[in-house]
């Protein structure tokens, strides 16, 4: 099931991995169509912000998404639920 969220005039769509979650992790995919949505990269701060609001990100769980390209890595997210900046998923360095 994807989530479609609204950030003003334009929407991102994600869905939750489910299989991949746990406590210390919230996995999402970026599922496009990215003429028609933004990606989660450009969407960033949106996402984070929505998914705060839904108790999704407590303080400590790690956010991880797979990009457009099907890439993992991670959107860092500060004490206070607020976008932080982006990581190399787990197994990738900067």
């Amino acid at each position: 099931m994807s989530i479609q969220i609204a950030l003003g005039m334009k929407h991102c769509r994600i869905d939750i991995v489910k299989e991949e979650c746990t406590p210390a992790q919230l996995v999402i995919r970026d599922v496009g169509p990215w003429d028609k949505f933004l990606t989660v990269t450009n969407a960033a701060e949106g996402v984070v912000e929505f998914l705060t609001g839904l108790a999704l990100l407590p303080p400590g769980r790690k956010l991880f998404y797979y990009d457009s390209d099907g890439q993992l890595d991670e959107l860092k997210v500060d004490a206070r639920g607020q976008f932080a900046g982006f990581a190399p998923g787990p197994g990738r360095s900067s």
